[in-house]
């Protein structure tokens, strides 16, 4: 990155820091990004340094872009808790401080095995993902079947429903993952930057963070000095901690839209079965397994709640009974009314 654009992000981050300081109502937490507002102006002053070197003449004063402007009259009106996404874009640091408070450190992976410990994220995308297919693949089949229309055009209909809403689950699915993380790379990244080119004022912008945290002051600077001073364990820390983010679970986009295609589509398929394999009475077997699933769906859900199992699993059947009544009311509806 040119060393002008450089100051320009550290005097941007250094502005938002001010109005996130300003809306904050924690007073540790006010001084921690005021402290780190000072830190940024210097580390402004570095790039400043680098530019006029280069041949560049920095602006005597900054002035925020439009962007920028928003951002902070959206911190002011809605607090930087709601913000810190936006903010993390921004390159605001210390957003883990919302994520996490009042969490003890975030130790490199060598150090540190918590992060790796699976929290059943992926079980819970796989079982909403299916619950997605099952729910509005049987309502499209009830409206068309509803409707009247023949046992083939039923298949087909549910067909096309299932690779439609596949393929749009993956898309979306990859296309977001990916997204996320290419912030995530070009975040760390210049993170990785920094620490090349200033690593004792990363060093002293990661101390506030762990002072923030409740660790004394003098301990937070010795743990930050001695963490910079080996730059990979240094660069997997800043972005624990400033970016709240674990440099080796950034996600697969490719893993992720196979995944949401997989599972919506295996739930898609299953109040499809009856019209695939039978000739006869197919749509009471549509109920009987969509509404079996729907309560499976919903008791496993109670995993990731806490509620109780048969409480989840009704709320789910009667969800997804109200989406299939209404889907077949309209179809018989509009069956009567074409015909």
């Amino acid at each position: 990155m040119h060393a002008l654009d450089s100051w320009l992000e550290e005097k941007r981050s250094a502005w938002l820091y001010q109005r996130v300081a300003a809306a904050e109502p924690d007073l540790q937490l006010k001084q921690t990004f005021l402290d780190m507002a000072h830190a940024a102006e210097k580390q402004a002053g570095v790039w400043a340094d680098a530019a006029h070197r280069q041949g560049h003449i920095p602006p005597a004063h900054y002035s925020p872009d439009r962007r920028t402007q928003l951002v902070g009259r959206l911190i002011k009106a809605f607090g930087p808790r709601a913000l810190t996404g936006i903010l993390a874009a921004m390159k605001v640091r210390g957003m883990s401080l919302y994520r996490h408070p009042g969490h003890g450190l975030t130790l490199p992976g060598a150090l540190e095995t918590r992060h790796r410990t699976p929290d059943g994220g992926n079980l819970r995308a796989a079982v909403f993902g299916i619950n997605d297919g099952l729910v509005s693949n049987a309502a499209l089949i009830l409206g068309v079947a509803g409707a009247g229309a023949a046992p083939e055009m039923v298949l087909l209909t549910g067909l096309a429903g299932l690779l439609a809403g596949a393929g749009s689950m993956a898309a979306g699915e990859y296309i977001s993952v990916r997204t996320q993380r290419e912030f995530y790379e070009y975040q760390i990244g210049l993170e990785a930057e920094e620490l090349a080119f200033y690593p004792q004022e990363e060093a002293a912008e990661l101390a506030l963070i762990y002072e923030a945290k409740g660790i004394p002051r003098d301990e937070a600077i010795a743990l930050a000095t001695r963490l910079i001073a080996d730059p990979k364990q240094a660069l997997d820390t800043l972005a624990r901690e400033e970016l709240g983010l674990n440099p080796a679970e950034l996600g697969s986009p490719w893993g992720a839209g196979l995944s949401s295609f997989a599972a919506f589509a295996l739930g898609a398929a299953l109040p499809l079965l009856p019209w695939w394999l039978t000739d006869s009475a197919p749509l009471p077997l549509t109920l009987a397994i969509s509404g079996t699933a729907l309560f499976g769906i919903g008791a496993a859900i109670s995993l990731f709640t806490g509620r109780g199992a048969l409480r989840s699993g009704l709320r789910m059947l009667a969800i997804g009974a109200s989406a299939g009544s209404l889907t077949w009311l309209l179809g018989r509806i509009l069956g009567v009314s074409l015909g």
